[in-house]
């Protein structure tokens, strides 16, 4: 797969944080009536039937306001913090718990087959004016400081390749480039940052290649429903086993992750096109057994471990994710409002889903950071002395990292709201949109 290999297990010097993917951008959600709402998964109800002539409009039922889709944000928030929770960590069971990468593409399949009920062309340019802005601008800041720190034309070699691989950080149709090797930075920022910087980017190249495909795969799943689901693992197991070659690297990373991750973008699109719905309702929970099972036999018996995970085996994880998927959007209750014991978490949810592409932009180099800064104590003799248990523990480290998230999502997270064409809110957790109690 195009992913760099996973961290390992902190204290930084050991190694550098990887990119895994998940997560995501796009706020999926379900509507019953086609609705598009670009920033969020929601639902929209049948709008009631117009009034007759005669009848007063003060007596119309007023429209419904449409409401996000709780289930859909609960998993994208899920995701969003296993992969920094993974990144950081680096253990191997993670992405077997709960395969991030899987869901988010699930989920931002489900909200372009039904952004698709408009015209493909105003749809994937809609896509591509919210997805490129976030990335542009973190690539104004990194590729800036790769420069200064002596990263150019002459680096590989080829300086007519090295300006035409910069269009990629405009449009990644393939992987943006980056300084290999860096030193730090003021020992802030760890050795090799330019490698962790564009670490996530993989998930933003293969997420424009759904995009940009999406009208003809949902043309395919409308004529050959089950046949187009299963041809992502069917390429999988081909390039697994030998029987297709590709032999351009860039090429061969796109169609890896295509063949990896496309069956669960598929399955989104299946879910909200209907298709899963036509099953009879023990199907999945008796199949899921079986393809769960064989992935994980087959990760197994390939190597699985810790610095070797399903991202090292892509035709376990194409198995395993797609099990994962099938089962949650069969499970799938569509909460318009929360369940009681989750609505505590209500303003956190929002956050994470308002701040999906900012968090896991910049979430890698956050990690970098705080491991770096947490490394830095070993100077320390009487820390290191007394406290060694605490400078190996990971913990500490994570609860740094987190604030350094909220840091980027003051400082850049702005750029999402500005790509939606919304107003820019600093901390877009919901409490601002939520109706004032009137006194009487």
């Amino acid at each position: 797969m195009s992913a760099l290999p996973p961290q390992s297990p902190w204290p930084p010097s050991a190694g550098g944080p990887m990119a895994d993917l998940p997560p995501s951008r796009a706020h999926p959600g379900r509507a019953t009536n086609g609705t598009l709402f670009t920033d969020t998964a929601v639902r929209t109800d049948p709008a009631p039937p117009a009034a007759p002539a005669s009848a007063p409009t003060a007596d119309a039922p007023p429209k419904r306001a449409p409401v996000r889709d709780r289930y859909f944000d609960l998993l994208r928030a899920v995701a969003l913090f296993r992969v920094v929770f993974y990144h950081l960590m680096g253990w191997s069971w993670l992405p077997v718990v709960f395969p991030s990468m899987g869901v988010m593409f699930a989920l931002a399949g489900n909200l372009m087959a039904r952004s698709l009920k408009r015209p493909a062309t105003q749809v994937i340019r809609s896509r591509m004016r919210r997805l490129l802005p976030p990335l542009w601008l973190l690539g104004a800041i990194g590729v800036t400081g790769m420069v200064l720190q002596g990263w150019g034309p002459n680096s590989e070699g080829h300086p007519g390749w090295w300006w035409l691989h910069l269009t990629y950080w405009i449009v990644p149709l393939s992987d943006p480039p980056y300084a290999d090797g860096l030193p730090g930075f003021h020992h802030i920022l760890g050795e090799d940052w330019g490698a962790e910087l564009a670490g996530p980017l993989w998930y933003i190249r293969a997420y424009l290649w759904y995009v940009l495909l999406s009208p003809f795969i949902l043309k395919a799943l409308r004529a050959l429903p089950w046949s187009t689901i299963l041809s992502p693992i069917a390429l999988a197991a081909a390039l697994e086993f030998g029987w297709v070659h590709i032999p351009s690297v860039r090429i061969d990373s796109a169609v890896t992750d295509f063949s990896t991750f496309g069956a669960c973008w598929i399955l989104g699109m299946a879910h909200q096109e209907g298709i899963l719905k036509r099953l009879p309702r023990y199907v999945v929970p008796s199949l899921v057994p079986f393809v769960a099972a064989l992935g994980l036999w087959y990760a197994l018996t390939h190597g699985f471990k810790a610095g070797h995970d399903l991202d090292d085996i892509p035709f376990a994880q194409s198995l395993w994710s797609f099990a994962t998927v099938l089962l949650l959007l069969h499970i799938s209750p569509s909460w318009s409002e929360w369940p009681r014991p989750l609505r505590r978490f209500d303003r956190l949810i929002t956050l994470l889903n308002s701040r999906a592409v900012t968090i896991y932009l910049w979430h890698n180099l956050c990690i970098l950071i705080a491991a770096t800064l947490w490394d830095r104590l070993w100077g320390f003799d009487a820390l290191g002395e007394h406290y060694a248990w605490l400078l190996n523990s990971s913990w500490p480290v994570l609860v740094l990292v987190w604030m350094l998230i909220a840091t980027c999502i003051v400082s850049f997270g702005w750029m999402e709201d500005v790509a939606a064409k919304r107003s820019p809110q600093v901390w877009p957790d919901g409490h601002q949109n939520k109706p004032a109690h009137k006194h009487r």
